[in-house]
């Protein structure tokens, strides 16, 4: 019975097997008194009983928790069995000779098995050597030293038996869940790990406090080994070819978070992420207990080929938890509570990308989707890496150029991520595809740095492999490095010749820059003149244009549209529609060209470019030799027409109903220039040709001629027919 000092029943009673022979209390006391060991709040009451033991009688210690709920005593009790006797009356003698009693004052007793299990002792990893050198040596000593303390513990019940005199002491936390732990490996044959023990030891320490620093340890500990057993279980079920329960797979990666060992230790298991462990000068260090286990694994694993397919078991099993567990590692940057944190975290990031590598090999080529393993690769090198040269390594390895150049970002290396696109854009293989627009991300990208060697450096390639695109850099308003239009054709006429028209087109046509019209057509002109110097065979296609065109049967189309039709695929011959385009369309920028300058330079070829000489005597005003060369150079007589009534502006541009920018002559000028076209079609040699046009020109516009004058340029042998 229990009662307390007032007599009163405080719980119900305790059972016990038979009646004991004598009894005796230990524990329950305040563990913070001096002197009071391990689990000393915990009350337990030792009876000696007899029990049948195999049909015979048997003494025993009968121990159960007297402090634990009634309903819950049961499930406390434990018995130890003392030498079982020959017959019972062998029994009754040895239980005369049997007792227990309670020292009046503890004694303390060595527990070799603590020590053991929690001292550090250094982790070898691949071709580190194994012998110990003296820090080493040191360092084992000290760690000796350090768990020595732990390694005691006191008893106070006395166990005599015939001359014999033990001490009963209470197992340690350490070593009943050690214990435990031990049980679940099997090393008969070929190793196997009982999961399902392993995860019972997790469970009973779930949301344990520890009350001492022995209990902090022994919780740390045995966290730590569990975790370490639940992934080794994944391990040999990986290298055995079979897919492992989610389950199981969930359990491991929890434990192996909650154990918090250091990651490198479970690195070392797996290769090739064994390769990515860094290691300090000092090397790393574990407890005894999980450098048994671990060599226990390495030498389970030594006789096993692990089959690296992300795609199966290994991909499965193994390297969708480590990518979780280094996930959570990363997190950890920056506590200051991680021993040798650069090397760990060095190993953790190397690891981690190695692992997103390892599972993206098989993902389709482009951009990330949301979820992905490569929206999680580039999210982690993003946020930064602190194995960035390993990290090179990897991803030139994998031909992961794109990722290359978000790491190099994320360093702020604006040169190396612009030497890695341009690898990129100029074929060199990137496993992942995810740079779609190439070109268009170095323009846009030029625009926002300002490091102006880097843009004139790579603003000139992109200019010599897209001009239109490269342009768009020196030529960008918005852009944080603004060039002026005069030092951007300097540098591109010496880095990128190609591109400088492109320059100058986007200049005056996208900007409307009019003060560079004269280098444009400067431009046009040098090409244009060059191959007519060099090549007769340009010369005679010219000439062969205007036979053709004036044979032509009307109606037809103006001499522009017939040869934008039939244009020749030159660069000379592209410059020169241009070029018409430029100097006599309606853009803005035909007024501010030096008329009399491209005039004396295109006059030695005034036979091979008729188009061009009527557009400059029209602007210097000589309006009958514009005509003329319209009439009789060309026959185009829709543009003659046109000429007339527009002044002469605008009479080559390639949208014929556009309206040009300058007024409209008056009805006066444009009578004096439709008198002057009169005249010329009087002088057309074909005599039916010249009936038509001229009948055309008087029916379609009578009303801009003096009747009297008409008549009297009329040849006397026509027929005047009134309507």
């Amino acid at each position: 019975m229990f009662v307390n000092l007032d007599g009163d029943v405080v719980r119900g009673t305790i059972e016990f097997s038979t009646y004991p022979r004598c009894l005796v209390l230990e524990g329950g006391r305040d563990q913070s008194l001096p002197g009071a060991p391990e689990d000393a709040s915990e009350g337990y009451v030792l009876a000696l009983v007899q029990r049948t033991i195999n049909g015979k009688l048997c003494p025993s210690i009968e121990i159960q928790r007297w402090d634990a709920e009634p309903g819950e005593a049961h499930r406390t009790k434990h018995w130890l069995d003392l030498p079982q006797g020959e017959s019972n009356a062998d029994v009754r003698a040895i239980a005369d000779g049997v007792g227990l009693r309670t020292a009046t004052t503890t004694n303390e007793l060595a527990v070799p098995e603590i020590g053991l299990n929690l001292r550090q002792r250094r982790l070898h990893v691949g071709s580190e050597l194994a012998d110990a050198d003296e820090a080493e040596i040191k360092r084992n000593g000290e760690e000796d030293k350090f768990t020595a303390r732990f390694a005691q513990t006191k008893a106070s019940v006395m166990l005599f038996n015939d001359n014999r005199v033990r001490w009963l002491v209470r197992s340690s936390l350490l070593v009943r869940l050690e214990r435990r732990l031990n049980q679940a490996i099997n090393q008969n044959g070929r190793v196997s790990i009982d999961a399902a023990k392993v995860q019972e030891v997790i469970n009973d320490i779930r949301g344990q406090e520890a009350q001492s620093e022995l209990e902090f340890l022994t919780l740390t500990y045995i966290r730590q080994k569990a975790s370490l057993l639940l992934f080794g279980n994944l391990l040999l079920t990986t290298a055995n070819g079979v897919i492992a329960y989610e389950n199981a797979k969930r359990a491991a990666g929890e434990a192996l978070v909650e154990g918090e060992i250091d990651p490198r230790a479970i690195l070392t298991l797996v290769p090739p992420l064994s390769g990515e462990v860094q290691v300090g000068r000092e090397g790393i260090w574990v407890s005894q207990g999980l450098r048994d286990v671990i060599q226990t694994l390495r030498g389970a694993m030594n006789s096993t080929e692990l089959k690296a397919d992300t795609r199966g078991p290994y991909g499965d099993n193994l390297l969708q938890v480590i990518k979780r567990y280094l996930l959570v590692w990363r997190k950890k940057k920056g506590f200051g509570s991680v021993a040798d944190e650069s090397n760990v975290f060095k190993s953790v990031d190397a690891a981690l990308l190695h692992v997103l590598l390892l599972l993206d090999q098989h993902s389709p080529r482009g951009p990330a989707s949301g979820g992905s393993v490569r929206a999680e690769l580039n999210d982690v090198v993003d946020k930064g890496v602190d194995c960035f040269d390993r990290a090179v390594e990897l991803f030139e390895q994998f031909n992961r150029l794109y990722v290359l150049s978000r790491l190099y970002q994320s360093r702020k290396k604006t040169d190396l991520v612009l030497a890695t696109w341009r690898r990129i854009v100029d074929g060199e293989r990137d496993t992942g595809g995810e740079l779609l627009e190439g070109e268009q991300d170095i323009r846009r990208y030029l625009t926002k740095i300002r490091d102006r060697p880097l843009v004139q450096e790579y603003g000139a390639w992109l200019a010599n492999r897209n001009p239109k695109l490269g342009v768009q850099i020196f030529a960008d308003d918005n852009a944080r490095i603004k060039f002026q239009p005069a030092e951007a054709v300097a540098l591109l006429k010496e880095k990128a010749p190609g591109a400088v028209k492109d320059y100058l087109e986007h200049l005056v046509f996208g900007k409307n820059h009019v003060q560079y019209v004269n280098d444009l057509i400067s431009f046009y002109l040098d090409t244009v003149l060059h191959e007519l110097e060099r090549s007769e065979e340009a010369k005679s296609t010219l000439l062969q244009s205007y036979e053709t065109y004036r044979a032509l049967i009307p109606p037809k189309p103006t001499y522009r549209q017939f040869i934008t039709d039939n244009a020749i695929d030159a660069e000379w011959s592209h410059n020169r529609l241009r070029l018409l385009q430029l100097i006599g369309g309606s853009h803005g920028a035909a007024s501010k060209y030096d008329v009399h300058t491209v005039g004396k330079r295109l006059k030695p070829y005034s036979n091979e470019l008729v188009p061009e000489m009527i557009i400059l005597n029209g602007r210097e005003g000589k309006h009958e030799e514009a005509l003329r060369l319209l009439t009789h150079g060309l026959g185009d007589y829709d543009t003659a027409i046109r000429y007339c009534l527009l002044g002469g502006s605008s009479i080559f541009h390639p949208g014929s109903n556009l309206l040009p920018e300058q007024s409209l002559p008056s009805k006066k000028e444009q009578a004096r220039l439709f008198k002057t076209l009169l005249q010329e079609f009087f002088r057309i040699e074909d005599l039916s040709e010249r009936l038509e046009r001229t009948s055309e020109l008087l029916e379609r516009f009578g009303g801009w001629f003096d009747l009297e004058e008409v008549l009297a340029l009329i040849p006397d042998e026509w027929s005047v027919v009134a309507r």
